[in-house]
């Protein structure tokens, strides 16, 4: 199963993001895999539309094992420091939450980044 949308704003990326999470929950993903994914979806999402000058691409996948996320932003733009920022900072930490809870590393491909959530 294969799906991806375009958003350029938050509220029509977590419409998107609910339609993702209820097609892996039809496909038998287990609870805490959905959870995770829609959280790397989320933070990548917002990442790429606060940091970028322009709509970003969501392709979320399932494969034999994992389920693989891959964020494109429009102008390839990020904020990709993965480390935890000051506990008192009101932003920051997505993708130290995003790295917590994948498979590996945090991808970067050209204007893109790639994540693996467990099945």
């Amino acid at each position: 199963m294969k799906y991806s949308f375009v958003s350029d704003n938050l509220i029509s990326m977590s419409e998107s993001l609910s339609v993702f999470s209820s097609q892996l929950k039809s496909q038998g993903v287990r609870e805490d895999a959905i959870f995770f994914s829609r959280l790397a979806g989320c933070e990548l999402m917002t990442n790429a539309i606060r940091h970028g000058s322009a709509e970003a691409t969501f392709e979320g996948e399932i494969l034999s094992d994992r389920i693989r996320i891959t964020v494109t932003s429009a102008d390839g733009s990020f904020a990709i420091s993965a480390t935890l920022p000051d506990l008192l900072s009101e932003s920051g930490r997505g993708l130290y939450i995003v790295k917590s809870v994948c498979i590996g590393e945090i991808e970067r491909n050209g204007k893109a980044l790639t994540v693996y959530i467990k099945k």
